[in-house]
């Protein structure tokens, strides 16, 4: 939340309609979602002139309340009402932020009002521990029957901003926000006040400082001591309230304060309990703190900790440590303005479940001049409001870049990437607006950055971005963008592949899409000689790694589809798999469950198997050209079942495996198929189309019979090396197995194919070529020939 009183105090809003004002500002390209006003209506100061339990309850009291213009009973829930007290009641109509409040009965006794909370009126934040504290108690000189908000200051007009990730801290602070407003405007921010004087002694009389870690590049520290700790100034204390944050007391509200005027989070050590010497370094593995909330943090190498030289005093960026916390005995406080790398705050605020407001600033980086100007409005404040003294000189460390960020370009470069038409004078007046320092020469901008917007790199897209949203998005023309025509056809391997999608569908198989993240055990089912890539901070452990393989998600859409009544599922994916380092490689993957075919007018039914399986992938690489290149050989994946898979090997190298999911994973009978799509995407010869043959082919049978545990494919290849060119083609068409011919053997039958398209083959020459083949493959193979 942004509080446009607290703006109003660095630029001048007095003639602007802040209604008005947030349409600018959304059309600017900062999106305000909504315009909250505090004020509400019926809503005055009460003192509880009488409170007794409430008869039909054990929690509930009733009292009665004058408001001003009577006396009311009032039925309240909160442990902490009582006679005599301040309060404030919202009468019926009041529309507070989640009801709108009525006359009504509770329990059988009539209420006329609420006695309120200061969470239920939207100025603190909801949750337990201020929904514990009961209702809010006015000072005992609150003029009953006032408006509460006008008597508490809050009546303000609040922007609830949603701001791009991708923009800095500029819109999540106050000054950054004025200065936004300022862009928009065309007027000029100015800045709070931060003179305070410095008594003679030195901070280097009190204190040392390290720092043990590249993660810290700045670091400066002031010391303010002979404080009085109190409550904080109305003002001071109405404007956290409007931004969500309760007040505490003087000393740590300023640091709050601070931190929300310039978006740099300070820390406040208690020097005496600190100590004289502070050590920014790298937490040691299974280092403990106990943090300000009294949890017990375990930290790890990762982690940046503020030290005392001993033990940790803070975790850096995210939270202080209880042992060195300003409380009601606090004389002298440590002031701590620092940069810490954002990528470990947001890494140990995450692993620690501990999002705090500063660590969300750090996470989005820190301006060094901020840093500095946040220092020393913290001590002016602690001076001016809290009686401190500040001492002189400052305990500093400095390795941050300081480089000047620096733009060059042309008003038709802006052009041309927004589309419209600018001249030299239109781009001065925005960057004036800007606020950002130019020169033009030869018609040519050279622009600085200022260093509080962070999010402005050396790069004339983010100029074109900031000049693009000030003349307004919604002054762009539409325009049909002008293309060059040129043949339209898809980057080669992303045709290859959609080209196998297109295959797997005329294959009757239907296309799914499943997520890349599985969790560990799920993603080692296959392929257990490559790593599994572990994510370093899951959102859950169910997605906590990338999969290696496919198959286990193609397992759980067939299980999602069987338990809504589906029989026959026959899907296909082609996506990326992840493994060892980083390698990222695109997979197609079948899987086949119940019918593959089911006709029921003709009363056909083809069930899904092995073989049906093994049709299809023959059938893929047979389309793509790779035929006679590949091989089935028996399966080494322990994940399928051992009789019933096989690898597939294209140029005598491993691609892909497919078969029988293993029984022990899966009891359906469900076969699937995985391989390599940037494997398939070899080089090929052209596929050549040849007429059939008008001449007569001739057809032999042979069985063999062979040992249980022989391959097929082995029979395949021998009758291919003892034959010659007139074999076209051998198929499978038996398999026997029968006492007859051995409890340990099986028969398998082949007809061969022989063709000679230039003129009519005899039978004798045919022949001649299968006796040469019975001869070598019983010999070759140790086989025999079944008559």
């Amino acid at each position: 939340m942004i509080s446009m009183n607290w703006v109003k105090d660095y630029i001048d809003l007095k003639d602007e309609n802040l209604e008005e004002l947030a349409n600018k500002v959304t059309k600017a390209g900062i999106n305000v979602e909504h315009v909250v006003k505090t004020n509400i209506d019926n809503l005055v100061i009460g003192e509880v002139k009488t409170c007794i339990d409430h008869p039909d309850s054990d929690h509930l009291h009733v009292c009665t309340v004058d408001v001003g213009t009577d006396i009311r009973q009032i039925v309240c829930g909160a442990p902490n009402v009582k006679a005599g007290i301040k309060v404030i009641v919202a009468l019926p109509g009041a529309k507070l932020p989640k009801a709108e409040i009525k006359k009504g009965s509770i329990r059988g006794i009539e209420s006329n009002g609420m006695i309120c909370a200061l969470c239920e009126l939207g100025l603190e934040e909801e949750n337990e521990e201020n929904y514990n504290k009961g209702i809010h108690v006015l000072p005992d000189n609150a003029p009953v029957g006032e408006d509460a908000f006008t008597y508490l200051g809050v009546g303000d007009t609040l922007y609830d901003l949603d701001v791009h990730k991708h923009k800095n801290n500029d819109c999540r602070y106050h000054i950054g926000f004025a200065y936004e407003i300022g862009t928009i405007l065309g007027k000029k921010v100015k800045l709070p006040e931060a003179n305070y004087k410095e008594i003679e002694d030195s901070i280097n009389n009190h204190f040392t400082l390290k720092v043990d870690t590249e993660n810290c590049t700045y670091y400066k520290a002031k010391m303010v001591t002979d404080l009085v700790v109190g409550e904080s100034p109305e003002f001071i204390k109405n404007r956290l309230n409007a931004c969500g944050m309760r007040s505490i007391n003087n000393i740590v509200d300023i640091s709050n304060y601070v931190m929300l005027e310039y978006g740099q989070p300070l820390h406040f050590f208690d020097k005496d309990k600190l100590g004289d010497k502070i050590v920014v370094k790298q937490a040691s593995d299974n280092e403990v703190i106990t943090t300000l909330d009294e949890q017990e943090r375990t930290l790890t190498s990762e982690d940046i900790v503020i030290t005392d030289g001993n033990k940790p005093v803070a975790i850096a960026g995210i939270m202080g440590g209880l042992n060195t916390d300003v409380d009601n005995n606090t004389k002298t406080v440590l002031i701590e303005s620092a940069i810490f790398n954002p990528t470990n705050i947001r890494k140990t605020a995450r692993r620690l479940n501990l999002r705090s407001e500063a660590s969300l600033r750090y996470e989005k980086g820190l301006d060094f001049e901020y840093t500095d100007a946040a220092l020393d409005r913290a001590c002016y404040l602690l001076e001016k409001y809290a009686s401190g003294k500040v001492l002189s000189g400052k305990a500093e460390y400095d390795n941050e870049d300081k480089k000047i960020k620096k733009i060059e370009f042309t008003t038709e470069r802006i052009n041309s990437l927004l589309g419209i038409e600018l001249t030299d004078k239109d781009i001065e007046t925005e960057l004036n607006k800007l606020d950002f320092e130019y020169e033009l020469k030869d018609n040519k901008f050279i622009a600085t950055i200022p260093r509080r917007r962070l999010d402005i790199e050396e790069n004339v897209n983010d100029i074109a971005e900031e000049i693009g949203r000030l003349y307004g998005y919604h002054n762009l023309k539409n325009t049909v963008p002008i293309l060059p025509t040129r043949e339209g056809k898809f980057e080669h391997s992303f045709g290859f592949k959609k080209n196998i999608s297109k295959r797997m569908r005329s294959l009757g198989l239907n296309e799914t899409r499943t997520y890349s993240l599985v969790d560990e055990k799920t993603a080692n089912m296959f392929y257990k000689d490559r790593e599994t890539i572990l994510i370093p901070n899951p959102m859950s452990n169910d997605r906590n790694a990338l999969r290696k393989t496919m198959i286990p998600s193609m397992l759980d859409v067939i299980k999602y589809n069987k338990s809504r009544g589906l029989k026959d599922i026959n899907i296909y994916e082609t996506s990326k798999v992840f493994y060892d380092d980083f390698k990222e490689e695109n997979h197609l993957a079948v899987a086949l469950y119940g019918n593959y075919i089911s006709s029921l007018w003709q009363g056909k039914v083809i069930k899904s198997d092995f073989f049906v399986l093994k049709g299809i992938i023959s059938n893929l690489l047979d389309y793509i050209g790779l035929r006679n290149r590949y091989t089935f050989v028996r399966s080494t994946e322990e994940s399928l079942h051992p009789g019933i898979s096989a690898d597939i090997y294209l140029d005598r190298k491993k691609v892909g495996f497919f078969g029988k999911i293993h029984p022990s994973i899966n009891k359906d009978e469900i076969y699937v198929l995985e391989i390599s799509i940037e494997e398939l995407d070899t080089s090929v010869k052209p596929i050549k189309f040849k007429a059939a043959s008008k001449l007569p082919s001739i057809k032999k049978d042979l069985a063999f019979i062979m040992p249980k545990d022989m391959d097929n494919e082995l029979v395949v290849n021998e009758i291919k090396k003892s034959s010659n060119r007139l074999l076209t083609n051998i198929e499978v068409f038996d398999l026997y197995e029968g006492e007859n011919i051995g409890l340990e053997n099986k028969s398998i039958a082949y007809s061969l194919t022989f063709e000679d398209p230039t003129r009519t083959l005899t039978d004798e020459e045919v022949m001649e070529v299968v006796n040469n083949i019975i001869d070598k493959v019983q010999s070759n193979l140790n086989i025999s020939i079944r008559s």
